[in-house]
């Protein structure tokens, strides 16, 4: 990562997350060879959520290091369930991980560089924006072991793409281009796989430099569409969009905006 982002690390073995001075948070994982997920690498990922809940940044960008972005799951951990009862608890505490995420009250983005199954790619789903590079793969392949996604890459995935989608990614198995899923609307952008590590922390830091309380607010909107559609989106939007007039952010930006013209407004999230 460029020396610039390398401030104020929290870091744990296999996780860290790193802050710059204007608010951009990394999460990165690093669990080589293969990042799978393991009942040690989710309490790490549990520690750095609650790091971003208590002191929330102004964006974040999750990221892996490693030749791949996740070869999946640890198949040991369902080797050991043998109730049903077991296994929903797994299940519970996994699929807490992107629910947290989608909560975040400011951008997230995922980074995908590589192949990026079951897991990360459920935990990237919970992100506001996916940006991969063009060399990337994405799949759902829980159906080797005779399973069904259970992080809930099964239902964001028809919010992005529709069901029909869905279900071709999670019952055939296979891997997907980055190149498919920015055409079916799951992957926002697509950038080459030379740089892509500096242009997506700069794309980062270009949320985080922006008008995060509005951005916070477009996801409560948006939080009410998938919940009830326009109709339920209509009733919440004029509340929330006139609380961002008890913002600095806000007034100072109009103030800009008439004094100096559009475009030259800073924000700082408050």
């Amino acid at each position: 990562m460029p020396d610039a982002c390398k401030v104020r690390p929290v870091s744990e073995g296999q996780v860290r997350v790193e802050r710059d001075v204007a608010g951009l948070a990394i999460l990165t994982f690093d669990a080589p060879p293969l990042n799978l997920y393991t009942a040690d690498l989710h309490e790490l990922l549990d520690g750095a959520l609650g790091d971003l809940e208590d002191r929330p940044a102004r964006a974040l960008l999750v990221r892996a290091e490693g030749r791949v972005v996740s070869g999946g799951v640890d198949v040991n951990l369902f080797a050991v369930q043998h109730t049903v009862t077991g296994a929903k608890l797994l299940f519970d505490r996994m699929i807490d991980l992107p629910d947290r995420v989608a909560a975040l009250p400011f951008p997230t983005v995922f980074a995908a560089h590589g192949v990026c199954l079951t897991w990360a790619f459920e935990l990237a789903l919970g992100c506001d924006l996916i940006l991969a590079a063009r060399g990337a793969t994405f799949g759902l392949v829980e159906k080797v072991i005779g399973l069904t996604p259970a992080m809930g890459g099964t239902q964001r995935l028809a919010a992005r793409a529709g069901v029909g989608r869905a279900k071709e990614v999670v019952m055939t198995g296979d891997r997907f281009d980055a190149a498919t899923l920015e055409r079916w609307g799951v992957v926002n952008r697509v950038l080459p796989d030379e740089g892509f590590d500096d242009a997506v922390v700069a794309f980062a830091q270009d949320l985080a430099a922006g008008p995060t309380l509005a951005h916070a607010a477009t996801k409560r909107v948006l939080a009410h569409y998938e919940s009830g559609g326009v109709a339920e989106a209509d009733e919440h939007v004029p509340a929330i969009a006139a609380g961002l007039f008890d913002t600095e952010d806000l007034r100072g930006a109009v103030r800009s905006f008439l004094a100096d013209g559009p475009g030259r407004a800073t924000f700082g999230g408050r």
